[in-house]
């Protein structure tokens, strides 16, 4: 089965702007997709490194629902080095969506390209951890990211959550 087929059972669905594997878990399963500043449509797809793996998802939806983007987002308020992660994470998002794009531009006159990370106009207000943790797991360094990667129990399951070989 090729990675797009793989991402496809993930999701449930086509993924959008598929590009390529940008992380995969211990088991060989894609963790992390890169994608697209824009799909085959030409509508932005502001979410450059897409988190696959339904383990991940699931434990980082968790910390979602326990308020970790709000506390996270307090974090980075109060904390100036944390800040500095995330000032530098985002200009680095911003290079790789311009790198991307290769000169193109979408519906949207290329404005997509200097969002944050998950598609973020104001990046100091997080708003999905789960785009954090897939830039972190894609780009190391980001402390931020790796931060809040850490809150989670167990990083990777026992078997493959994915590949009918390991479950």
């Amino acid at each position: 089965m090729d990675d797009r087929a793989v991402v496809e059972r993930q999701l449930g669905r086509a993924p959008r702007a598929f590009l390529r594997v940008a992380v995969r878990c211990p088991f060989g399963a894609p963790a992390v997709t890169q994608q697209s500043p824009y799909d085959t449509a030409g509508d932005p797809f502001p979410t450059t490194y897409y988190l696959t793996c339904r383990h991940l998802v699931a434990a980082v939806s968790r910390l979602e629902a326990a308020g970790a983007i709000e506390r996270w987002t307090d974090q980075v308020a109060a904390d100036d080095a944390l800040a500095e992660s995330l000032a530098r994470a985002t200009e680095e998002q911003r290079r790789i969506r311009h790198d991307l794009a290769n000169g193109a531009v979408g519906r949207e006159a290329g404005a997509s390209l200097d969002l944050g990370i998950g598609g973020a106009s104001r990046p100091e207000r997080l708003k999905c951890l789960h785009a954090h943790v897939a830039f972190a797991l894609a780009n190391a360094g980001y402390d931020l990211g790796d931060r809040i990667l850490d809150e989670i129990e167990q990083r990777w399951p026992d078997r493959c959550c994915t590949l009918e070989t390991n479950g």
